[in-house]
């Protein structure tokens, strides 16, 4: 009724592809008139809307059957590199040491603790392998355990939408307790009481968290009492507890702005105070440790500075700066001990972390060895510690985890990820690159190669995106790119504008009115590495996954001509529509972000990059498409209309394909494994599109 299986006009050989039933549907705003001839395709409950789904499946499956072989390879060198039985460093909090552990043939982790004073006799919390068991998706999310140590309180989503249903488990009997309750985020607060929590509530149909409810563990959850309600729907809200647990707070956010309310954790019923009142485009977030509250905030400080304020007067004209703002330097967040602060910031797009002694009010930069790298500070629950445990990882080497004394300096690697095989960092080389965007400004590009690699053109090269949200792409190691660098790829991101590698303005020049530059910019970084033959046109393809979807969509509207195929996974590409719609998830609480298109000047522009309502009659890449049908984040619905409208539109016969997980959302698979075959799927693709069977056989 409302789908046929009938033929393109394509010049694929083969089967043909899947072609949706068009039904016009007209759109109007501010005078203008779009028509939708897909808009039937967010019809959920539509038995056509599923078997298209399934055809275009089918289809793909059909397009890249020739590459099952190399897919189950690739599929076997990608598991083959993982040490299959596996633990996390253990941290300390409370009295006990933590750690999630793997084992062999485990698709889930197992979490466990040890108690620090007993010998280290192990405790299972939970073992998510047997709790899956008839699930075809399943994951557990927000682990927390009660101050005294009995109860541990968790998140269970076995759809993919994310939501999740809280679940308490007594860890001394081992004995699930009765209280469950749905419909939430996941995450708890606890009360110092350790029979009381505080948690989320979304919006059923937005999925906003709007609500945060206090339960007395025992009582009967419909019976709850509802603490906080956000009236404004651009604003979530989350809750969480200070470091000292001497404080809860709520927090309500939005892409410009926050609130905090606070209130003593040692009391079950204690009323939660405004910190500040909330100020357009004025952020902040709040930490606490002995009298004193620490303050993160923009307030007249665009790549932010730290305040301090006695507790009890929280009000910004209290507030006394004690480290100041920076043009040059973002910073980013805070860890706070006994004697030492710890600032995590971000200089010239790499990040750093500097210790402050507070005695003697002296301090110094963690040193890294590399020219692109990324480091972060870990878990670090205790005040009193001298050490500072930290992470750091880069392009060649795995991650690892050290700890830093932070008054003798000395460093002590904890762990570092094993790749299995024969991998050899030596083998491989990073660079740090910067390209020239049409406006003059420099662009970082981070890149990864086998060394031996000519800048002769003939490369295969693989260009990463995201840019949105002030999210930076911090240059990592993954050891399941090293079945593209082992067949001859260069791997690069592209920092463009719209993250925040280069600081707080660096994500300001790449939304809103200025989201254009986000994909000038990524364009103007793939004719850099052309022009400097790290790779040519016929050999460079491009990723990008969600907003980096919609970075890959605009990409290949403007210039599709420089990519010889690309990847966009769950991909949110029908800009305009999805923004005009306040009903479904991540609208509202994106108009700062993206513009809201009620108002003339952000629909048209925002209209002139939608990648959906921007196809046209060209040539496009080969291009591979991938969704899932529970995505809360990015309705399934947008890949899909976009498949079906470039089939439409596009005069090339380069395979466009989509694939959609009828089993799970945005974040894919949730195995430990299973996320690894669509990988396999995707490099199967790049693999074929290059050319270079030869270096898989």
């Amino acid at each position: 009724m409302f789908m046929s299986i009938l033929p393109s006009g394509c010049k694929n050989s083969g089967p043909e592809p899947p072609v949706a039933l068009k039904i016009p549907v007209e759109l109007t705003r501010h005078g203008h008139t779009r028509i939708d001839n897909y808009y039937w395709l967010r019809e959920r409950d539509n038995p056509g809307v599923l078997e298209y789904l399934q055809a275009e499946n089918e289809y793909t499956r059909s397009m890249l059957s020739h590459t099952e072989a190399l897919q189950e390879k690739l599929y076997d060198e990608i598991i083959g590199r993982i040490k299959q039985t596996d633990e996390s460093v253990p941290y300390f909090d409370n009295g006990y040491y933590y750690y999630t552990r793997f084992e062999e043939g485990g698709e889930f982790p197992i979490y466990c603790r040890k108690r620090g004073d007993a010998g280290g006799q192990e405790e299972i919390m939970l073992d998510v392998n047997e709790m899956a068991k008839g699930h075809s998706f399943y994951h557990v999310s927000g682990l927390n355990v009660s101050p005294d140590n009995r109860i541990l309180a968790f998140g269970i989503d076995s759809v993919g939408r994310r939501k999740y249903s809280l679940r308490f488990k007594d860890l001394e009997t081992g004995q699930l307790l009765t209280d469950i309750i749905t419909e939430t985020t996941g995450y708890v607060a606890w009360v110092n009481d350790s029979r009381t929590v505080y948690y989320t509530v979304q919006n059923e149909a937005t999925l906003r968290s709007e609500k945060v409810f206090r339960h007395s563990l025992g009582d009967d959850p419909e019976d709850r009492d509802l603490v906080y309600f956000e009236e404004d729907d651009t604003y979530r809200v989350g809750v969480f507890a200070t470091k000292s647990r001497e404080y809860l707070m709520i927090v309500s956010s939005s892409t410009l702005s926050t609130e905090y309310r606070y209130a003593d954790a040692g009391d079950p019923s204690a009323s939660f105070l405004v910190f500040h009142p909330r100020e357009r485009d004025m952020r902040y977030s709040v930490d606490h440790h002995g009298d004193k509250f620490y303050v993160l905030t923009n307030w007249k400080a665009r790549n932010f500075r730290l305040m301090e304020t006695p507790v009890g007067h929280t009000e910004k004209k209290y507030w006394n700066e004690i480290v100041p703002h920076r043009e040059d330097v973002l910073l980013g967040g805070i860890e706070i001990f006994n004697d030492y602060l710890v600032l995590s910031e971000r200089k010239n797009g790499l990040r750093q972390l500097y210790i402050h002694n507070w005695e003697t009010g002296t301090g110094s930069w963690l040193e890294f060895p590399e020219e692109v790298y990324t480091a972060g500070v870990s878990v670090n629950r205790d005040f009193d510690s001298e050490l500072l445990r930290f992470s750091y990882s880069s392009l060649t080497t795995p991650n690892s985890v050290f700890d830093h004394n932070m008054k003798t300096g000395e460093r002590t690697l904890l762990k570092q990820d094993e790749v299995l095989g024969d991998f050899d960092p030596d083998n491989y080389q990073a660079r740090r690159l910067y390209a020239t965007a049409g406006d003059g400004t420099k662009i970082p590009i981070s890149l990864v190669y086998r060394k031996g690699v000519e800048k002769d053109g003939t490369n295969p090269l693989l260009l990463y995106g995201y840019g949105s949200y002030g999210s930076s792409t911090d240059p990592r190691f993954s050891s399941i790119r090293l079945s593209l660098l082992d067949r001859g790829f260069i791997y690069a991101i592209a920092h463009i504008r719209g993250g925040q590698e280069m600081g707080r303005y660096w994500y300001e020049e790449g939304k809103l009115l200025n989201k254009m530059n986000t994909f000038t910019d990524f364009n103007d970084c793939a004719r850099y590495l052309i022009e400097e033959k790290y790779t040519s046109q016929q050999h460079l393809f491009a990723q990008g996954g969600s907003a980096g979807g919609l970075l890959i969509g605009a990409a290949i509207n403007m210039n599709p001509g420089l990519y010889r195929g690309v990847i966009a996974a769950v991909p949110f590409v029908d800009v305009v529509t999805t923004m005009l719609d306040d009903g479904i998830p991540l609208t509202t609480g994106e108009y700062d972000e993206w513009g809201n298109p009620n108002e003339p000047e952000y629909y048209h522009y925002m209209l002139s990059y939608s990648p959906y309502d921007q196809v046209k009659t060209q040539d496009y890449p080969a291009m591979l498409v991938t969704t899932g049908l529970h995505d809360s984040q990015v309705q399934y619905w947008e890949p899909a209309k976009w498949v079906a409208k470039l089939r439409q539109y596009k005069t090339d016969s380069n395979p466009l394909l989509l694939h959609t997980n009828l089993e799970a959302g945005h974040g894919g698979a949730a195995g430990r494994y299973q996320r690894y075959r669509e990988i396999a799927l995707e490099y199967a693709f790049l693999i074929d599109l290059a050319g270079v069977e030869k270096f898989a056989e």
